[in-house]
């Protein structure tokens, strides 16, 4: 059963491939930006994975964040999401990241709570209707 308060955390290390020069922003060997959101947001979907029932999931729809400091190659990064709201299947997360030196980044992260084979169907006819038309256009 869902209720505040469930938290998670993830945990990863600076290596090149989570750097902002290997992912594209930035040019510095350093976390990138985009390797600590996806950090925090697989903390929050962790959080409450095991809360859903079956055959449901939560998929991230905002992430409202700051990354504070830079984390150097070989530094170990600590996600943390805590529920912080709940309203139907509209899920409000408490999001942080931090190294050896202290917090680097925080914020919110919101996440709705889906049937994973609706979503997935809607997924599939979403695009079948994209490559027909871009079938159309191209014949």
């Amino acid at each position: 059963m869902l209720t505040i308060g469930l938290k998670h955390t993830t945990t990863t290390i600076v290596k090149n491939l989570n750097t902002a020069l290997a992912m594209g922003s930035g040019d510095l060997n350093v976390l990138a930006t985009p390797a600590m959101i996806a950090l925090m947001e697989n903390a929050a979907m962790n959080a409450v994975a095991k809360d859903l029932s079956q055959g449901f999931t939560s998929v991230g729809i905002s992430m409202n964040v700051s990354h504070l400091k830079a984390s150097p190659l070989n530094e170990t990064i600590t996600a943390t999401a805590t529920l912080i709201a709940i309203d139907q299947k509209k899920l409000t997360f408490s999001v942080s990241a931090s190294d050896s030196n202290g917090v680097i980044g925080e914020g919110t992260h919101v996440r709705y709570i889906v049937d994973r084979n609706q979503f997935m169907e809607k997924t599939k006819s979403i695009s079948t209707t994209k490559n027909s038309s871009f079938e159309k256009i191209n014949s």
